[in-house]
């Protein structure tokens, strides 16, 4: 659907798109513009699988069941639940240095997650507008073509610093499993002396699971906030690449 856009919503469009797509916002209607590639699209669909394994079967390991029915020997749940943690832990990791390899070839917004312009005072601006408009105390603000600045402050800061945690403490308890020598341990063993003792580690491990939790129920609220009172797309942007505006 062609749209008709203000100048002044023009100008907005002309801040927020890099300066390869900048010929696309010259003209008075907007059908939709080519944001996220698909290996971004890929990751993002993968990783939201993975995390959601991960947290349900985190939980588990940390509140295990109470009690299983017949003998003991006569099956392996927690096994498995541990067993499909460590194979999700290895997706997530593994999806995240992909990540970082695809930010290096990838288009402009490939690179988002990874930087913050936090020198910039507009940048500073424009994310007070977003925080007002996320509260319901001020207007809408221009739309964006990658992530707003509010969004991106969250990515970086809480996501991606996160992740990286969590990759961190979950291999070096992974190092415990596999022994002296092992790969984990090598790598991630150091990680355990460094926050005290094993029981630090499990317990800031399980504490990073909420902080995740929390962040993607904040997340899947403003995607689905944006796409109905932000008019453009986001959820599908995922999905087409497509950013779409609908007036």
């Amino acid at each position: 659907m062609n749209t008709t856009h203000s100048s002044a919503t023009t100008d907005a469009l002309h801040a927020a798109i890099p300066a390869e797509e900048a010929e696309l916002s010259r003209s008075s209607s907007v059908r939709s513009i080519y944001v996220y590639e698909a290996p971004v699209r890929i990751w993002h669909w993968t990783n939201a699988l993975a995390i959601t394994v991960l947290c349900v079967t985190g939980y588990l390991i940390g509140s295990p069941l109470p009690t299983m029915p017949g003998e003991a020997s006569s099956h392996f749940l927690m096994g498995y639940i541990r067993f499909t943690h460590f194979a999700s832990a290895y997706v997530f990791a593994i999806g995240l240095l992909g990540r970082v390899y695809w930010a290096f070839v990838g288009n402009s917004h490939a690179r988002e997650l990874f930087s913050v312009p936090l020198s910039d005072p507009n940048y500073w601006r424009e994310m007070g507008a977003m925080f007002k408009w996320y509260a319901f105390v001020g207007p809408r603000p221009g739309p964006y073509v990658g992530h707003n600045p509010l969004a991106r402050f969250a990515m970086f800061f809480v996501f991606l610093f996160t992740s990286v945690f969590m990759v961190f403490t979950g291999f070096a308890m992974y190092g415990e499993g596999t022994q002296m020598g092992s790969w984990a341990e090598r790598l991630f063993g150091w990680v355990i002396p460094l926050m005290g003792q094993s029981q630090d580690v499990h317990t800031w491990h399980h504490l990073g699971m909420w902080v995740i939790i929390t962040f993607v129920i904040a997340h899947v609220y403003a995607a689905i906030r944006e796409d109905i009172m932000g008019r453009q797309s986001v959820v599908s942007t995922m999905i087409s690449g497509e950013r779409t505006f609908k007036d």
